[in-house]
């Protein structure tokens, strides 16, 4: 946002060019009401910042977790059917909800339907 910032130094600049006079009614306004703007500029510009910085830690924090979660890794599984080798995600041997089936000859190696014992 720092756009904002260089275009209320502008019109600052320009007042001062213009010799837009304080000592009038209309020239006293003006100068405030460009003070106003570069006090808005200056505060969304932080805004912006913390902003950027809250994102930046949110963005490390999840790949963090990302990082936590892969902690698991493959794991590599005969097929008994076909004998093919095939990698396995180690968290989805835990989820009851979905059977792992060799992609060569699709039969199903552990199923969701199987209990624990």
């Amino acid at each position: 946002m720092t756009h904002l910032i260089e275009k209320v130094s502008y019109l600052k600049g320009l007042a001062e060019g213009l010799e837009i006079s304080q000592d009038t009614k209309e020239g006293k306004m003006i100068h405030k009401i460009i003070d106003v703007l570069e006090d808005f500029a200056y505060s969304i510009n932080d805004l912006q910042e913390e902003q950027d910085e809250l994102l930046n830690d949110i963005s490390n924090s999840f790949c963090e977790e990302i990082d936590e979660e892969d902690e698991f890794g493959f794991i590599e599984m005969e097929c008994p059917e076909c004998k093919d080798l095939i990698e396995i995600d180690q968290k989805v041997l835990y989820d009851d909800e979905f059977d792992i089936v060799c992609p060569n000859c699709k039969n199903i190696i552990i199923s969701s339907d199987e209990e624990e014992l």
